[in-house]
This record gives structure tokens, sequence and C-alpha cells, in this order.
């Protein structure tokens, strides 16, 4: 991919996390390393939402947490980026938003189930950063939320928000997603009584290996930017 295809998709997934409900004011964002220099990143800037993001407002930034090209004005959250693709050599893009649902879970302290196929998801493991619920405005914090995430697909910043990684931006849109649906249904399920039992372990392993499939996210996120290019016609 070209930078300019980078900053594209960008500009379409922030889109698509805004239809999602994944928006809160201006205050998620959203980074992609770039491919050709991997101690570099594309991000979205501050004060604007997610639906918001242009060409000409996308910053460049190094894993210090610097501004190196882009002349808007940087979010104070950027450690969680630069942190999380400082530790984590696998991830490319990396979310961070505040969806409803998902920080109603994360304040109860419950582990995430296998309730759902979105739950299945996070059958692994999901990290949980206990440290604070205010923003992460430093190094050393951004630091201790990518110890958090640890190997994980996404964490939840209690009373917060979430922070969801990938390979490629289809990857870390459609878990974002899919952790706010799995916090959804394990909340109603939970506030419904007593729940049945988890499916069997390697039952809900094998439909964790035939969701995690890279075809499976593509499919599913380029569905949701074809609904909201429809949207914008």
């Amino acid at each position: 991919m070209t930078h300019d295809d980078i900053k594209q998709k960008l500009i379409l997934a922030g889109k698509v996390l805004v239809a999602e409900g994944q928006d809160d004011f201006t205050r998620g964002h959203i980074s992609m390393r770039l491919p050709d220099n991997a101690s570099l990143f594309f991000m979205k800037p501050h004060s604007v939402g997610l639906d918001e993001i242009t060409m000409e407002n996308i910053l460049t930034i190094d894993l210090n947490g610097k501004v190196v090209a882009g002349t808007a004005r940087r979010h104070s959250e950027v450690y969680i980026h630069s942190e999380v693709l400082k530790a984590r050599r696998d991830v490319n893009c990396v979310i961070h938003t505040h969806p409803p649902y998902s920080v109603a879970f994360s304040a109860t302290g419950r582990p995430m189930r296998s309730l759902s196929q979105p739950g299945v998801l996070f059958s692994d493991g999901l990290g949980v950063y206990l440290d604070s619920m205010a923003l992460i405005r430093t190094a050393a914090m951004g630091a201790r939320v990518a110890a958090a995430l640890g190997p994980h697909r996404a964490a939840l910043l209690r009373n917060h928000g979430v922070v969801a990684v990938g390979a490629s931006i289809e990857d870390a849109v459609i878990t974002v997603i899919n952790l706010e649906n799995a916090a959804k249904i394990q909340l109603l399920a939970e506030a419904a009584g007593d729940l049945a039992a988890e499916f069997p372990s390697d039952d809900i392993a094998k439909l964790r290996r035939e969701t995690t499939e890279p075809d499976q996210f593509a499919v599913n996120f380029n569905y949701l930017a074809r609904r909201v290019q429809r949207q914008d016609r």
C-alpha cells in the first residue's frame, strides 16, 4: 500500500467506527504504522471526530510521540499508540475509543466470557489496564497500557475505554467492534440471571481460529465500508 492508500483507508475506517457507535465527541483515535518505516505511524489529529479525518490533517509521528510531519494538533494520548507500536512489532494499527458497553463492562471487573461469537474472539485473553481512569498522557502510562495489552488483540482500560490492535486497519476495526458487541451481549446475559455453561473449550478454540482468519476481518470491514460509502452518496 502507498502512503496515500493508507491515509484513504484511515479516513474510511474513521467513518466506519462512527457508524458503529465508536465515537465519543472528538476523543477516539486511530493510527497505522508506515510499511516502509516501522518507526513512524500515521495518526488522526486532535479536535476532530473520527469521521473528520482528511488527507491533509493526518499526522506522521515517531515512536517517541513526536510529530515529524503535519500541522494539526497532536492527541495528548499519542503514547497509547507509540508505546504499543514500540512493544508489539506484529501490530501495525492501534485504535483507542470509548464505546459505552465496553466501558460499562470494564467497570464490573468481571472477565470476558465466550457467551457469543464476538466474545469467542477474546477467549485466548483480553488485557486489562487498572492503573488509572485518567487520560494516557505520558510515555510511562502508555508503556503500562502496552504491558497490560500484552500479546492480546485488545485491552480494557477500566472506566475509560478500550485499545484494539491488528496487523491491518481491517483487523483492528473489526476487533474493536466485536469487543463492543461481546461486552453488550455479556452485560445483557448477566443481567438476565443465571447463565448456562459455556461450550467446551475445543469448540470455542475452533470457532476462534475460524473467525480470526485475515480474510474474515477484510470481508467484514469491506462490508461496513460499502455501507458508509452508500450513505455518503
